[in-house]
């Protein structure tokens, strides 16, 4: 039987960075990730980080590479009705956001905690968590092909929407808030040269569409789709013609084509969980809430999550005190239902809606002409794309 201070389960940038900064504070953690070291490593998911985030990583010590190799980014664009329109981030808040993909801060984040002896357990699958309720609660999990099992003081479920800490946590305990919508998005890694110094947010009559960067060599694209839609159905040809079609304006710019890396499906869908703490559980990440992709905010809501959590858990260790624990949940909730209703706002502002009438697509129209044309509303957008300022309780 092993023995930690808190098992974290899921090695995504959550549990990864909760277990950094605890390390960094005296406190022995666990990591157990149901999957292979390679997978999570080489998992494509959201590539924007906001100023805070940035921040976070380089006053963590695990920023290095992200600033040799992130692309610092002080607009974006709208593109709609035949042209472009840039939103200065910089200009309208004095922050930059940070184009760094998430599998490379879990390369580094990974990179720094076995560099410091941490103990990370790939392919572990954790199979149930008893004594919630109790000052020890026992993880049971198979990991080199032998049932385990892991005690601790607390628990931090990283594990996701799927995983298994919030489904541990007994009937009525949690409240859970969801909505889908009626279109996903296709995603497109493509080894070809961005075209463009920033990223691309396009309305279109056909759909929504993201012009993005993954480095200097590989762009990122998306596409609105149904959500049952087969990626394999699109022809490599297919998929240019359409992203030509939605994301230039006749202006002269134009987007590289090359080899199509990658094709993937985006389902979108808004979820929190109320609270994030059951006794001896403490949820983050995915596992507690998921927001529509368009703001880019969830990679940067778990990191946040989990800078309120690492002080919270060093002042029960340190002294006992459950003031930061208690107040963890409603601090995070705070943040996650204004982002969440931004990631909505610009999901809205953005995406065909299957079935608008006239009166919702002239609404939609007026919107994006507000955003556009003025410097308040466009400041409105600005300072929740860098990133709302992140409290932490005393």
């Amino acid at each position: 039987m092993k023995r930690t201070q808190v098992a974290v389960i899921g090695a995504g940038p959550a549990g990864l960075m909760l277990s950094h900064l605890l390390a960094a504070r005296g406190i022995d953690t666990v990591i157990l990730e149901r999957r292979s070291r390679d997978y999570v490593e080489s998992r494509i998911r959201a590539g924007v980080l906001e100023h805070h985030s940035a921040a976070a990583l380089r006053a963590a010590g695990v920023g290095a590479r992200m600033d040799r190799q992130g692309m610092e980014h002080t607009s974006i664009d709208l593109a709609f009705s035949g042209a472009h329109h840039r939103i200065e981030l910089a200009r309208l808040t004095g922050k930059k956001i940070m184009v760094y993909g998430q599998h490379e801060v879990v390369k580094d984040l990974i990179a720094q905690r076995l560099a410091d002896a941490g103990e990370i357990l790939f392919e572990a699958d954790v199979s149930g968590i008893e004594g919630l309720d109790s000052d020890r609660p026992i993880i049971r999990y198979t990991h080199d092909g032998r049932n385990q099992t892991l005690t601790c003081d607390f628990v931090a479920g990283c594990d996701g929407y799927h995983g298994v800490s919030r489904a541990s946590v007994p009937a009525g305990q949690i409240v859970t808030h969801a909505r889908s919508y009626p279109y996903a998005w296709l995603g497109v890694l493509a080894e070809a040269a961005p075209t463009s110094d920033e990223l691309v947010y396009a309305r279109h009559d056909n759909g929504f569409a993201l012009y993005s960067m993954r480095s200097p060599e590989v762009t990122r694209l998306y596409l609105q789709c149904r959500p049952d839609e087969d990626p394999d159905a699109w022809s490599d040809r297919a998929l240019w013609d359409e992203l030509h079609r939605r994301l230039e304006t006749g202006d002269g710019w134009t987007i590289n084509e090359g080899p199509i890396l990658q094709k993937n499906i985006a389902p979108m869908r808004s979820f929190v969980a109320e609270p994030m703490r059951y006794r001896r559980l403490l949820l983050a990440g995915d596992a507690a809430h998921i927001v529509p992709p368009t703001g880019a905010k969830g990679m940067n809501l778990a990191l946040a999550d989990v800078q309120v959590l690492a002080p919270a858990l060093a002042r029960w260790f340190d002294s006992a005190d459950e003031t930061g624990l208690d107040a963890y949940s409603d601090t995070c909730l705070k943040r996650i239902w204004k982002v969440q209703r931004f990631s909505v706002w610009m999901t809205r502002m953005l995406h065909a809606q299957p079935d608008a009438d006239g009166f919702e697509q002239r609404l939609q129209q007026a919107e994006l002409d507000s955003v556009a044309a003025s410097d308040s509303a466009a400041r409105h957008l600005a300072e929740n794309y860098v990133g709302l300022p992140l409290e932490v309780p005393e």
